[in-house]
């Protein structure tokens, strides 16, 4: 299996080496990640300017290739399957903070693996809570490593996963994604210079429903979404058929 790794927290973060070391027992990996962080990116392409691409100065675990690319996740997604025209799976992460409900909207993290789908492989997207100190990632080896072996058990499916892994897990469920109502606020504040600026930051109105990935990961189990790229709204379109827009029709 030839798998491609990738982030949105940058080349330095420790979650994607975590993640590569993992995946390399499943196949062939070569890591392809931006050269700063990029979260909350979404699916933001750069079109302005050229990429380019350089060696990674992090050291990797032996025989696995790494690169670093002054674009956004997507573009890394691209460009590293460009350059590897075999990659058949796209694993993104372990993300430094969940990408839950609403949050998938905007995530880079989530944005690497849908490039992936769009391109006609598998993606996977991986995150985890961040407190006030780095992910245990020795922890999380072995549900990383049973999550993988369950969504990489058919790797030319093209398939979209969000994974989302609480700090303790005691064990895994299929959900849906948290659809709710956030707050966005605008949060003022000063620099060292006295100069105005702003932070936005969301926060959940609602209480999770059950059998959501939100609800799962306040539950200390890993939640895995199916996801999909079609963002139909198949019951309104039902409703709408026959209504004054097609009898318009010439």
């Amino acid at each position: 299996m030839r798998i491609l790794v990738t982030n949105d927290d940058g080349i330095y973060s420790p979650g994607i080496n975590a993640l590569a070391s993992i995946a390399a027992r499943f196949g062939e990996v070569v890591v392809v990640a931006p050269d700063v962080e990029q979260s909350s990116m979404g699916h933001a392409v750069t079109h302005s300017r050229p990429l380019s691409y350089k060696k990674s100065p992090i050291e990797f675990d032996e025989g696995i290739e790494a690169y670093r690319v002054n674009g956004t996740p997507a573009d890394c997604v691209a460009l590293g399957t460009h350059l590897r025209n075999n990659i058949q799976v796209v694993l993104s992460g372990i993300n430094m903070g969940p990408n839950l409900g609403n949050s998938m909207w905007h995530s880079g993290t989530l944005a690497a693996a849908k490039q992936a789908v769009l391109l006609g492989k598998k993606g996977i997207a991986l995150s985890t809570p961040v407190g006030n100190t780095e992910p245990d990632f020795d922890l999380l080896t072995p549900y990383v490593e049973e999550t993988l072996g369950l969504l990489l058990e058919n790797p030319e499916e093209i398939g979209l996963y969000n994974v989302n892994f609480p700090p303790q897990p005691k064990g895994m469920r299929w959900t849906r994604q948290s659809v709710r109502f956030y707050d966005g606020k605008i949060l003022p504040g000063k620099d060292p210079m006295g100069r105005k600026h702003y932070w936005f930051t969301v926060s959940p109105l609602e209480p999770a429903e059950q059998d959501t990935d939100r609800w799962a990961v306040e539950h200390d189990f890993v939640s895995i979404t199916p996801l999909r790229l079609d963002l139909t709204d198949e019951k309104k379109l039902e409703q709408l058929k026959g209504s004054p827009v097609e009898s318009m029709d010439r």
